[in-house]
């Protein structure tokens, strides 16, 4: 049963054009004041929520982004922040990508935020997709091979970390510590400090690929996934909760449908299913020319990748569109009844679904997020709210 919601924002800046006749997504070189303004619109949307009754208010970590689309560089400096700003609402990494990190100094970044903010922020861990971002912090993203065996001992590492008082670590790429002289004895062993006041850590990982290693992997640390959102496709993929829920089982959990996962939406709220597709439409466009060349727009051919660096060609190159991805369950579109109803829907295919994000894709205006996020705590959620007091009241 849904019982919490959250967003993403992945620290876009409101452009002056939008879609796919506006400004090439290459082309866009911003001033450093329109970039920084990414931090107060973090703020407008997270008190947004917080006055809302959302659980969760996501960010994700991005670097050298003149662009604009990503532009947050240190998502636990501006989680601590939003925390000291707003009252209730948690502030989620979404997520910190583990390999442009040294894993003791994001566990030790981590464990300082949860203590500042008395446990509200939520961590989680990527393995990235710029080339861009991960290959000029010197690790690997166009090998993924190495980037997942990077990663996955990067997070073994930072569990380590977190769980154990003291403790020491033997890889492929780290030696923890390394063994030198300290104030009169060899160094064997080494603990975090401080470490996070809020144990065990909940944890989230985005399921992309699905896996069976990657899956094995959160499984074994205990890491719940978020699927859907952001620049991945969103909707809610059958084929990758029943693999989840098998995975869980395979060790020994007794999990359902929906268990320890996240399933993400973007919406748009209007009086019709018709006019919200033509409002948000642009922004879909916009979100599009930016993702696809990264590989986030699946069964695209290069030359329509090519044609959306150009309005005319992009018009004419066949590109998926809004009413596609609404038609494929990705996003909501229409009224609040007909979320709510296609929601449930989500509810009852995957009955041990708890967590739903929903929100707007990258190219949205500061304006329609707060506008959009205040209707659907109005409006949406209080259906879903209902149907849990109700079934407390049966039990």
């Amino acid at each position: 049963m849904i019982t919490k919601f959250g967003s993403l924002y992945a620290g876009h800046v409101d452009f002056d054009d939008l879609g796919f006749d506006a400004t090439p997504a290459n082309d866009r070189w911003l001033s450093d004041e329109r970039l920084a303004g990414v931090f107060d619109k973090a703020l407008a949307i997270a008190e947004v929520m917080d006055r809302n009754g959302y659980d969760t208010f996501w960010m994700a970590e991005h670097h050298f982004q003149r662009e604009g689309y990503e532009v947050l560089p240190n998502i636990l400096m501006v989680a601590v922040h939003l925390a000291h700003l707003t009252q209730n609402i948690k502030i989620g990494c979404g997520f910190n990508i583990a390999p442009m990190w040294h894993p003791l100094r994001l566990a030790e970044d981590y464990a300082t935020a949860d203590i500042l903010t008395n446990g509200r922020v939520v961590f989680g861990v990527g393995r990235g997709y710029h080339t861009r971002e991960v290959e000029v912090f010197g690790a690997p993203m166009l090998d993924q091979d190495a980037n997942r065996e990077l990663f996955e001992e990067q997070v073994d590492i930072v569990f380590k970390a977190f769980n154990e008082r003291a403790f020491s670590h033997q890889g492929k790429h780290y030696t923890i510590p390394p063994r030198v002289p300290y104030r009169g004895y060899e160094l064997t062993e080494l603990s975090l400090v401080p470490r996070p006041r809020t144990l065990p850590v909940e944890s989230w990982q985005p399921v992309v690929s699905a896996s069976a290693r990657g899956l094995d992997f959160m499984a074994k640390h205990g890491i719940k996934g978020i699927i859907g959102g952001g620049a991945a496709s969103g909707g809610a993929n059958e084929r990758v909760v029943e693999a989840w829920r098998d995975t869980l089982r395979r060790r020994g959990r007794e999990a359902e449908l929906g268990t320890d996962l996240c399933i993400g939406f973007s919406f748009h709220i209007a009086d019709t299913e018709e006019q919200a597709i033509k409002e948000a439409t642009p922004f879909f466009e916009e979100n599009m020319k930016m993702f696809a060349p990264l590989g986030f727009v699946r069964g695209l051919s290069d030359e329509q990748i090519s044609a959306l660096a150009d309005g005319p060609r992009a018009r004419q190159a066949n590109l998926p569109t809004l009413r596609d991805a609404v038609k494929a369950g990705a996003w909501l579109c229409g009224p609040p009844e007909l979320i709510v109803e296609k929601l449930q829907e989500v509810q009852h295919k995957f009955p041990a679904l708890e967590v739903v994000n929903v929100g707007q894709v990258v190219g949205t205006p500061q304006r329609v997020i707060v506008e959009q996020l205040e209707r659907f705590g109005k409006e949406v959620m209080p259906a879903f709210a209902r149907q849990g007091s109700a079934a407390m009241t049966v039990a």
